[in-house]
């Protein structure tokens, strides 16, 4: 089993604190650790070194060998620029695709972390079976009662396995989430899930369905593979190849395809509220100041902090910036980066 954490992203609605130079899943946010590490960690509890890979850009390759340096060199796959989640997949398929073509691997986003630990190993050792065993791709769902906004859809069919909780299910349909009111009556009256990626497949499979799906795509990873990806090609044919998701092509394979439901809690770290949410869950914050008649407010600062009548407030304080809010606005922090984008303020992204 080919594991590859995936970490190419910036995550702009946790800005001030992560940048361009230091993206979120860098930044030590949980018990000083940052949500690189812990996904790493877990891994390396049941699998080798050698059998984890990562996937980044050349801004992020430092940082990855930093935080981790156990990883190997050659198990970094690093990304031209940044073409979106279609081409990655592609070139990682085609990375792997050298070095193991039959063995299944899965694509494991590092911005979010899993709980209980055991059982999202233990669910990825069962998809390795069911790969071995049938061929088809594998992805992950959260089982939802309910159509929410903003995220994409699998309607599960029967139940092809269950294990100690965890329950794999046929797939009947992808739903992109502009789909959604087109297919309402089918999502409400099934079995739904919002989509959770840890795509799984192998390589060759992958690269299979891009040829049939994307040819395009195909083409550009065909080439850099038979250059054994020099980094010339590399830089040429990503640079060419389209961005777009990668479901242009997992949605249409899912239809032969299994969702898994998630064992585990899926804790996606993409806003101040979020961390601050897990943060009081665990009981890991405490306030370096004081409060009179305030309550329900998270500040991030090496300063001592007095807060007088205010509720709901966050403050996260960095070298060079501040950030202000009501919690209830924390999905809006990325405004503020297309604002300093705007205004040409690079020395602050």
């Amino acid at each position: 089993m080919k594991l590859v954490l995936m970490c190419g992203g910036v995550g702009t609605k946790m800005w001030p604190a992560s940048r361009m130079s230091r993206p979120k899943h860098f930044l030590p946010l949980i018990n000083g650790k940052s949500l690189f590490e812990i996904n790493y960690e877990v891994l390396r509890r049941k699998y080798e070194a050698k059998d984890i890979f990562v996937q980044t850009t050349p801004q992020q390759v430092e940082l990855v060998r930093k935080a981790v340096p156990e990883i190997l060199p050659e198990n970094i796959f690093v990304e031209p620029e940044l073409r979106n989640h279609g081409p990655a997949t592609g070139f990682l398929a085609g990375k792997l695709m050298k070095i193991s073509p039959d063995e299944v691997f899965m694509n494991i986003q590092t911005d979010v972390i899993r709980q209980p630990e055991e059982k999202f190993l233990e669910t990825i050792e069962e998809v390795e079976k069911l790969i071995q065993k049938e061929g088809k791709l594998v992805t992950g769902g959260i089982r939802l009662d309910r159509i929410v906004g903003g995220i994409d859809f699998i309607v599960g069919g029967k139940v092809a396995k269950e294990i100690e909780g965890m329950k794999i299910y046929k797939t009947k349909r992808w739903v992109m989430r502009d789909e959604a009111d087109s297919y309402k009556a089918e999502i409400e009256g099934g079995v739904i899930f919002g989509h959770a990626n840890h795509y799984a497949w192998t390589p060759r499979l992958m690269l299979e369905a891009y040829k049939r799906l994307k040819p395009d795509w195909y083409a550009a990873i065909e080439k850099m593979m038979a250059a054994d990806f020099d980094e010339e090609v590399v830089k040429k044919e990503y640079g060419q190849m389209g961005k777009g998701p990668v479901e242009e092509v997992t949605k249409v394979e899912l239809a032969n395809g299994y969702v898994f439901e998630c064992a585990f809690d899926w804790i996606d770290f993409g806003t101040w509220e979020s961390l601050i949410n897990y943060e009081l869950k665990i009981k890991n914050y405490e306030l370096n100041g004081i409060e009179i008649d305030a309550k329900s407010n998270y500040v991030k600062s090496d300063k001592f902090t007095a807060l007088i009548g205010v509720e709901n407030l966050v403050v996260i304080e960095t070298d060079d910036a501040l950030l202000v809010m009501p919690k209830s606005e924390s999905g809006r922090v990325g405004e503020v980066v297309d604002r300093l984008k705007a205004e040409g303020k690079t020395e602050l992204l």
